[in-house]
């Protein structure tokens, strides 16, 4: 993968971004998004934000590699504090992360948030906290996609602010227009997690693991929906 080349993680993500944008790319890594989505002609600007100084070091090296330095702007620091209010922001993309961690990046600096600006979220992991944080804030969701790339299920999570919207918490597990749509890579990754989950429980019950009545019934929650969700999308 290079700025020329993207994965087919970052593609989907590249997709979300509004033609004209001014990107905040937050854990930015190579650089590799802002750098292809400039050349592409899909944004207008970007800030490409990195707190660890190996990655900030190599997108510096990217961005002025590809000439770039006039349109992108590469900043070593912690999450949202790499965005400055003269950047106006549209888009801000947050990818290959932990949806825990990318929530306590939007809650940490929120203070940078207007509220116009389009979220595109790829999460490695920990969706329903996400959508948890997004919903609780404010935070419609306009877009979800499920893709399987190098054995690994990822999701993208796409919100605005444009409205409250109260989610069930089903609809937070699976996903709110993921779990109306139903394709072929959610209802597949939706299967493999349900043998992980029976798997798991079968294992804790065999070792006999002193564990919580919160988390038995947490696993045995999760096995209950699966099941339902995956039992009526064969009825439909």
């Amino acid at each position: 993968m290079n700025e020329h080349t993207l994965s087919m993680r970052l593609e989907r993500v590249a997709a979300q971004v509004p033609a004209g944008a001014r990107l905040a790319d937050i854990g930015s890594d190579h650089g590799y998004l802002p750098v292809a989505l400039m050349h592409r002609g899909t944004i207008v600007a970007a800030v490409a934000g990195e707190v660890a100084l190996t990655p900030f070091h190599a997108a510096q090296r990217t961005v002025r590699d590809n000439g770039l330095e006039p349109h992108i702007t590469v900043r070593q620091a912690n999450g949202l504090a790499a965005i400055e209010a003269q950047d106006a922001i549209t888009a801000i993309s947050l990818c290959g992360m932990g949806g825990e961690t990318i929530r306590d990046i939007l809650d940490s600096g929120k203070a940078r948030l207007h509220g116009l600006e389009r979220l595109i979220l790829q999460p490695n992991g920990g969706e329903q906290p996400l959508r948890q944080w997004l919903m609780e804030n404010g935070y419609r969701i306009v877009y979800e996609e499920v893709l399987r790339e190098n054995r690994f299920d990822y999701e993208i999570i796409v919100a605005e602010r444009n409205g409250p919207r109260q989610y069930s918490p089903e609809e937070l597990y699976f996903g709110p227009l993921l779990l109306k749509t139903r394709s072929p890579a959610f209802l597949a990754k939706w299967q493999r997690r349900l043998r992980e989950r029976q798997r798991t429980m079968s294992q804790l019950s065999r070792a006999q693991q002193a564990l919580t009545q919160e988390k038995l019934q947490d696993i045995a929650r999760q096995i209950c929906w699966i099941t339902e969700m995956l039992d009526s999308t064969e009825r439909s």
